[in-house]
């Protein structure tokens, strides 16, 4: 007769329970948050940087690995210079680095 009231009564500690299983969760995202989340996007803000400071006479690295100098910039290309006489035109996106 009582078996029905007995299962529905919730134990003591109910609120603490639910928080103490959404815990590890929030502790597991913290930590991605740190170690990969918040250095991802500092890389990619010192790259935006980088590429806003390019100016003619750079040298830099492409993704690709080509080296060459800033001869020629706008907002989307980049002309290099990597071997004399020799210009190729890369997409501002794939500058690696400066040199």
């Amino acid at each position: 007769m009582f078996e029905g009231i007995a299962y529905a009564q919730n134990g003591p500690g109910g609120f603490a329970q639910g928080f103490a299983g959404i815990l590890p969760l929030l502790l597991i995202f913290v930590i991605f948050y740190f170690l990969i989340i918040r250095p991802q996007q500092k890389r990619a803000k010192e790259h935006r940087d980088m590429l806003n400071s390019l100016k003619k006479g750079d040298n830099v690295v492409t993704s690709g690995g080509l080296h060459g100098k800033v001869v020629g910039i706008t907002d989307e290309i980049v002309t290099l210079e990597i071997a004399n006489n020799v210009r190729v035109k890369v997409s501002k996106d794939y500058i690696a680095s400066k040199r």
